[in-house]
């Protein structure tokens, strides 16, 4: 009975709330209203408060006192890039298409859209299909493209057999490439995807067939041989200042790890001549002094797994020694290798060693899964992400969609007429604030992080692979070097007491509640 006289009563605080819903002004930053109490008031302390970009955000306690031995990728680690990059390797691998692989000369009408793709999305080769996948496998609708348009939602549930769930053996697999589908994880991606993208939209908008294998490889290759052929390389050495960002806070934190006698080495897919010009740039002449090992050429994520490959040594001017290594020594320059013979030879084992990368496949899931080494992810969309989740838009947009939730759960006991129509607008109105949330991230995509209400499988991999993960390695500087970070408890379904969908919709009488607000 008192459930039966409970629920009764929220239906009707519930109706009488759609009238005052239906009344408010439809833009979201004014504040939305729950009745006539504003949302901003049903939160409790600090629960909005804003997010640090500058901060390291941690999947796994770790901490900096036991940490020996710090190791790092170069490209978008040690060295940031700027944005300017991207449209360079879209017209150098539009050019090659066009000149070496004979694709139509109308292809060269496609300008960079810096705006149209996002890290972590899912390719499918058979279906020329770009999108977001969830952690749980499923294709965010809304979120699939075909060349530069999007695929209406019955056709994508079409396609896949009825539904929005990609089976786990079609999926990318350890190293993000699965049989038909790959993921594309790294920042280097971005403009693979944006050319991709307008080679299918090429051929699609000119009746042009093609066999979609062919082309996928085709365009990944274009993009390989400007990395390959040393384009991308040349266009940095020659203009370091425009390409290279935040080069002296990585000389601060390299010579702060050093002056607190930690010991640090570079593993990095880059030729020499490469890290050595940017590292001058950064650091200065004698940046190899900072460093205990420098491997360079690695050939990663190979590196990690295969034992065959022995070190080579360079010599000052990069040239390959053929002498046999047996000791890995500060000051000189190692070629290719494995991490075996690196472990023998170092002894830099377990979880006093910290590696940082921005590739969460080739980078750190063998070091954390194989060798227990600690990890810590680059993520430079982080910053951008935290400043828009800090709005004012974003804040009031996520509590009432929140709150909607809740009172969608709540009321669909009820059958009736009035009922259903309040359950209907509710609904409609859930998905357009859905929409907008989306689109303050990425008109296309959305969010690298989240899907609608569910983690991206990018932020899956992310919290699996990196102990730690930041928007770039200048956030050390933030922190001392004994440092302890501490995930925040997440709540589990079956444990969250102050879900915002429970504050929204009347449960303001938890116990303790007020003790309880700190917790986040």
């Amino acid at each position: 009975m008192w459930v039966e006289n409970s629920l009764q009563q929220e239906r009707k605080i519930s109706l009488e709330s759609l009238v005052t819903l239906q009344k408010r002004p439809q833009h979201l930053k004014r504040g939305p209203v729950l009745g006539s109490v504003k949302l901003t008031n049903l939160l409790p302390p600090e629960v909005c408060s804003l997010l640090n970009p500058a901060a390291i955000y941690a999947n796994n306690e770790i901490s900096l006192r036991d940490v020996e031995v710090y190791g790092f990728d170069y490209d978008y680690t040690l060295a940031q890039y700027a944005d300017a990059l991207h449209p360079e390797i879209f017209s150098a691998a539009q050019d090659i298409l066009i000149e070496h692989y004979k694709y139509p000369e109308g292809i060269r009408k496609y300008d960079y859209n810096p705006s149209f793709a996002i890290r972590g999305l899912h390719y499918d080769i058979q279906k020329s299909l770009l999108m977001k996948i969830d952690a749980f496998h499923y294709v965010q609708l809304g979120t699939a493209y075909r060349g530069l348009q999007p695929v209406p939602d019955e056709e994508v549930i079409d396609l896949y057999g009825g539904t929005q769930h990609i089976p786990l053996y079609q999926m990318s697999g350890f190293y993000g490439k699965g049989p038909s589908i790959k993921q594309f994880m790294d920042i280097f991606s971005l403009p693979e995807m944006a050319l991709l993208s307008c080679v299918v939209d090429y051929f699609l908008g000119h009746g042009l067939e093609f066999d979609q294998a062919h082309l996928y490889k085709d365009v990944t290759d274009a993009i390989r041989d400007v990395h390959v052929k040393g384009l991308m390389y040349q266009w940095i050495e020659q203009d370091m200042e425009k390409y290279i960002l935040r080069g002296d806070e990585t000389f601060a934190v390299l010579s702060r790890l050093v002056a607190h006698g930690k010991q640090l080495f570079l593993i990095t897919n880059s030729p020499f001549s490469f890290v050595d010009k940017g590292m001058r740039h950064m650091v200065g002449p004698d940046w190899r002094q900072l460093f205990d090992v420098v491997i360079v050429q690695a050939d990663k994520p190979s590196f990690f797994t295969d034992r065959r490959k022995p070190f080579r040594k360079l010599d000052e001017k990069g040239s390959l020694q053929w002498d046999r290594i047996t000791r890995l020594e500060k000051g000189k320059i190692y070629r290719q290798g494995n991490l075996f013979d690196f472990l023998r030879l170092t002894e830099w084992r377990g979880p006093r060693v910290l590696y940082f990368g921005d590739h969460l496949y080739s980078d750190l899931a063998d070091l954390m899964l194989r060798h227990g080494w600690r990890t810590g992810a680059i993520i430079p969309e982080l910053e951008r992400e935290i400043r828009i989740i800090n709005t004012e838009q974003y804040m009031h947009s996520l509590t009432w969609q929140q709150a909607l939730t809740g009172l969608l759960e709540r009321m669909q006991t009820y059958q009736d007429a009035e009922s259903r129509q309040v359950l209907a607008t509710w609904m409609k109105e859930r998905q357009e604030l859905r929409c907008i949330t989306k689109a303050l991230f990425n008109a296309q995509f959305g969010s690298i992080f989240r899907t609608f209400h569910n983690p991206t499988y990018f932020s899956r991999r992310l919290v699996r692979f990196s102990d730690l993960y930041m928007a770039s390695l200048s956030c050390l500087l933030n922190y001392r070097v004994d440092f302890t970070f501490y995930p925040r408890r997440t709540p589990l379904q079956h444990e969250a007491p102050l879900w915002m969908d429970q504050l929204c919709t009347g449960c303001m009488k938890t116990p303790f509640l007020g003790d309880m607000a700190h917790i986040r």
